[in-house]
């Protein structure tokens, strides 16, 4: 399978897994999960075609580890970032001193104001390093990477968790933890 058709199924499994798996009928549990062959089944009938070994190499591919699959490879979810609500049964976790968010210039104003919100999203997503935060900025626009004090925010009891992905993820960034 070449790059240009794994990209199309995996940004197709971002909007089902994550987003909208009406789309196609898919049915997903409290967890995430999807049935591998209900999705194949189902992608199949809006002209999305995989074999169950393509899926395999999508989801061991992706350079953000999106999707992950149950131990026996008979279901598939996104590892986070989802915008309906899906309990993604993390426990909360001690990050470390600091990490990094990403996003465009545009948005600073907003943010240095009100902080970083969910909006549509379940959690904020937050990055263990600067080239990974940088790279989610630029997705935005002109990217600016703020640090964010979250060895701070979770001693003042500020809950986070750490994605299958390693992706971190809270509810809500106040200001006063951001530096530019």
């Amino acid at each position: 399978m070449n790059e240009i058709e794994k990209k199309k199924i995996s940004k197709f499994l971002s909007l089902i897994l994550r987003h909208q798996p009406e789309t196609i009928g898919v049915k997903l549990d409290e967890n995430g999960w999807a049935d591998v062959e209900e999705l194949r089944a189902k992608s199949a009938q809006k002209r999305i075609y995989f074999t169950p070994e393509e899926l395999d190499e999508v989801v061991e591919t992706n350079n953000k580890k999106r999707f992950a699959f149950s131990e026996d490879k008979t279901q598939i979810r996104a590892s986070q970032g989802h915008s309906i609500n899906i309990d993604l049964s993390l426990e909360g976790v001690q990050p470390p001193d600091f990490l990094y968010h990403g996003t465009a210039e545009a948005n600073m104003s907003s943010i240095l104001e009100k902080g970083i919100e969910k909006r549509t999203r379940q959690h904020v997503h937050l990055s263990a390093d600067k080239e990974t935060a940088t790279k989610v900025g630029m997705r935005h626009g002109k990217p600016v990477i703020l640090t964010i004090r979250t060895g701070k925010m979770y001693e003042e009891g500020v809950v986070f968790y750490l994605s299958a992905n390693g992706v971190w993820l809270t509810d809500f960034v106040d200001a006063q933890y951001i530096s530019k």
